[in-house]
C-alpha cells in the first residue's frame, strides 16, 4: 500500500523519535475531564506513517449499527497486550508515556489500536472508550496522531450531566505527531469524534495507547 503524504515543514529531514514530555499542556473541559496535547512530539512522524502504512495488517471491519451491518470507514488494527508493535518507536512512546503518567495514571498503558483514516470520507463518530472499566473509572487514552491533520472533536455527553465550556464543542488538529491524552472523566463524561469532511485531506494514522480493561 502506497501512499502519498504532504511533509510537514516542523517534520522534514528530522530523525524517528520522540521528544522530552515537559512541554505537554493541560486543558481542563469539566466535570473532572481534560486533555493533554503536545504538537509534534513525534519526531519523523511522516516517515513512520509510511512504515506503518505499508507494514501494519490492516483490516476492513463491518460492524451492525442501527440494524443493519455496515461497513467501518476506516481501517483498522489492534495490538493486544503482550503483541509485538508494528514499530519499535512506538513500544518507546508507550512506555515514556506510561513513565510520564504512572503517578496519576498507576497502571501502565499495555494495549494498542491503530485507526487508518485514508481520506476525507473515513472518520469515526461520536462516542467514548466506555467498555470495560471506562464506563465506572477515571482511565486514560493516549493518542499519537502521524500523517496528515485532522481535527478531534470532543463535547460534553448530554446524558452525564453536561461537562464544561458550556457545552461547546473542542476542536484540536492532530497529525504530524502531535500527541493528545484524553484523561480523568473524559471516557464517561465527553464524547470525541472524527467527522467526515468534503474536503481535499491527505491519510492519517491514529495509535491509541490503553491501560488494562479499557476499550
Amino acid at each position: 500500500m502506497s501512499v502519498q503524504v504532504q511533509a510537514s515543514l516542523f517534520d522534514s529531514g528530522e530523525q524517528l523519535g520522540l521528544r522530552g514530555l515537559g512541554g505537554v499542556r493541560r486543558r481542563e473541559l469539566g466535570r473532572g475531564a481534560w486533555i493533554d496535547v503536545l504538537p509534534g512530539w513525534l519526531t519523523g512522524a511522516d516517515a513512520l506513517f509510511e512504515e506503518l502504512a505499508q507494514r501494519v495488517p490492516w483490516q476492513a471491519e463491518r460492524r451492525l449499527m442501527y440494524e443493519r451491518v455496515v461497513a467501518v470507514p476506516r481501517l483498522l488494527a489492534h495490538y493486544r497486550e503482550g503483541a509485538e508493535l508494528p514499530h519499535p518507536v512506538l513500544a518507546q512512546a508507550r512506555e515514556a508515556l506510561g513513565a510520564h503518567y504512572a503517578r496519576e495514571l498507576r497502571e501502565p498503558f499495555v494495549s494498542a489500536g491503530l485507526c487508518y483514516y485514508r481520506d476525507g470520507r473515513d472518520s469515526v463518530a461520536w462516542h467514548g472508550d466506555r467498555i470495560g472499566r471506562g464506563e465506572l473509572e477515571d482511565t486514560m487514552v493516549a493518542i499519537v496522531s502521524v500523517g496528515e491533520p485532522r481535527p478531534l472533536l470532543l463535547r460534553p455527553r448530554p446524558d452525564a450531566g453536561g461537562g464544561g465550556g458550556g457545552g461547546q464543542t473542542v476542536r484540536q488538529a492532530l497529525g504530524h505527531g502531535d500527541l493528545l491524552v484524553m484523561g480523568g472523566s473524559c471516557q464517561r463524561t465527553w464524547e470525541h469524534a472524527v467527522p467526515k469532511t468534503a474536503r481535499p485531506v491527505g491519510p492519517r494514522i491514529s495509535i491509541q495507547f490503553r491501560p488494562r480493561g479499557v476499550a
